[in-house]
């Protein structure tokens, strides 16, 4: 069924509002972006909010397209009742550095703005069907985040992909971490774009979770999955043992029998 786009505002206040029932978006954390460039036609007449505004990274495969932004300093409790006062929707500048605002009310987007431009930038040049992006605040993976042996290389992923099959089994490439980098600085968007050519989801650490998906409700899902693991073994240290996980060969037979590649 074709989407319109009062179907795809449903899905960002509906992944908003997810966010905000499980706990994972005080006051204003996190942030949501979703490509919308294919309703171009209904802003062709509206003039923009503002002057060019930098958006931090160069992202030339983006130029004229349009992204539908959370709001910066805005809540994700408050999207259901008034999306498009809690969300802006940009169109990318033809020189790739800039952007403009196309709303009914200037909402500035998040600060995070440059890792999600230089995300869907990448979408756009590897040709994926990811269209959205998620960043938001899981209270158990956050603390994981805190733990210094779980950021070295693949420790933390692996480890949450043998809590439960269904995380090894829709989460295959598992968990990037990103060491702590100033928000929305340029250096946290390039480290969480690299992380992102070979995981699935990414870690910042001491600070949050970022996911893609086609669209913001896909990529809750990847970032619900990933914390159930860890609430998993969360729990079973809390419990005076530390959990056995999946073993080897219980995961290559998942691979064999679930994973397409």
């Amino acid at each position: 069924m074709k989407k319109n786009f009062n179907s795809v505002v449903r899905l960002m206040t509906e992944a908003a509002g997810y966010l905000w029932e499980k706990g994972w978006a005080e006051r204003n954390g996190g942030n949501i972006s979703y490509n919308v460039s294919e309703f171009k036609k209904l802003f062709e007449d509206i003039s923009p909010l503002s002057v060019e505004l930098d958006g931090g990274v160069y992202v030339p495969s983006l130029a004229g397209a349009l992204l539908l932004v959370t709001g910066t300093g805005t809540r994700m409790r408050d999207l259901a009742s008034d999306p498009m006062a809690n969300m802006a929707v940009i169109r990318i500048c033809d020189d790739g550095r800039h952007y403009v605002i196309l709303a009914e009310k200037p909402v500035r987007p998040t600060s995070e703005l440059p890792s999600h431009l230089a995300i869907h930038d990448f979408f756009v040049q590897s040709g994926s069907s990811s269209r959205a992006v998620v960043h938001t605040h899981p209270t158990e993976l956050v603390a994981m985040s805190h733990h210094a042996p779980f950021l070295e290389k693949d420790v933390l992923g692996t480890l949450l992909r043998s809590m439960i099959p269904e995380t090894y089994i829709f989460c295959p490439k598992g968990l990037g971490i990103v060491p702590y980098a100033l928000p929305g600085s340029q250096k946290l968007a390039a480290n969480t774009l690299e992380e992102l050519r070979s995981h699935d989801v990414v870690l910042w650490e001491k600070h949050g979770v970022l996911a893609v998906g086609k669209d913001p409700v896909e990529a809750f899902d990847m970032i619900d999955i990933l914390n159930k693991s860890a609430q998993i073994y969360l729990r079973a240290r809390a419990m005076g043992f530390v959990p056995a996980g999946l073993t080897p060969e219980q995961m290559e037979e998942l691979k064999k029998n679930f994973i397409p590649f």
